[in-house]
């Protein structure tokens, strides 16, 4: 008996170009054990209510934009946190290869275990990794997200020990991550791996209030005003983005 693997799949968007390199079909999966504070994709949180679908089903949606990928485009998986459903990541991303498509994952790392062997192959499959490290002070990261940060450093040290590319990503939010001591103690650590080939700042935004609406759930940081233009640029001084002209 052949059981076909289907993923609980929230949305696709085609035409992606902040989800990685190039253009790029971007995949949202359902499920994700985090509940950050500034998530704009509440919706993606429960696996219930998403389209279950197969492999062969995504990648046929994929193919379509192959043409649009050029030489540095491809598909990104990302949610929700794609690694709730591990098992199907990874073959959806052997299929993708077999295309010709380069495969991107966004993630937050949280569920990465040192002992399952199936990270491993994951990686085998995996081009590119978006990273996010939301907090790099551990009870912080908990108050921020409701889990401590120890699988995330973990995951990244994983990725860098085994050679995969890695862009840093990391929310700015003021009252929270807008803090001089956690930036320079996050631009340590980045210093620590070596395959980053990036590191982007990401300004907090409001964009996603109407989804809690929606949800009838409370927004945990109502009254939080997005960052100012200098404030994003001396976080991205402090974390070695752009240098400072001072």
């Amino acid at each position: 008996m052949v059981i076909i693997m289907k993923a609980s799949i929230h949305s696709f968007f085609a035409g992606g170009t902040v989800d990685g390199p190039g253009i790029r079909y971007v995949i949202f999966f359902k499920g994700c054990p985090l509940r950050c504070k500034y998530c704009h994709n509440p919706d993606t949180w429960k696996m219930e209510g998403g389209m279950e679908l197969t492999v062969d089903e995504i990648v046929k949606k994929a193919v379509r934009y192959k043409g649009y990928f050029g030489n540095t485009g491809g598909v990104t998986c990302t949610g929700g946190e794609p690694l709730v459903q591990l098992d199907f990541l990874i073959e959806l991303f052997k299929a993708l290869q077999k295309e010709g498509i380069c495969t991107c994952l966004d993630t937050s790392g949280i569920l990465f275990d040192k002992n399952n062997p199936r990270y491993i192959e994951l990686i085998k499959v995996t081009k590119l990794v978006l990273l996010d490290i939301k907090h790099i002070d551990r009870e912080e990261h908990k108050k921020l997200t409701g889990m401590p940060n120890d699988k995330v450093l973990e995951f990244a040290k994983f990725l860098s020990d085994n050679g995969v590319r890695m862009w840093i990503r990391h929310v700015l939010v003021p009252t929270i991550t807008l803090n001089d001591e956690y930036l320079k103690k996050t631009k340590e650590f980045i210093d620590t791996l070596k395959t980053v080939e990036k590191v982007e700042v990401l300004p907090y935004h409001t964009m996603g209030i109407h989804k809690y609406e929606e949800l009838g759930i409370k927004y945990p940081l109502e009254g939080i005003e997005a960052p100012t233009k200098e404030e994003i640029r001396h976080a991205k001084e402090l974390l070695g983005v752009i240098k400072n002209e001072a």
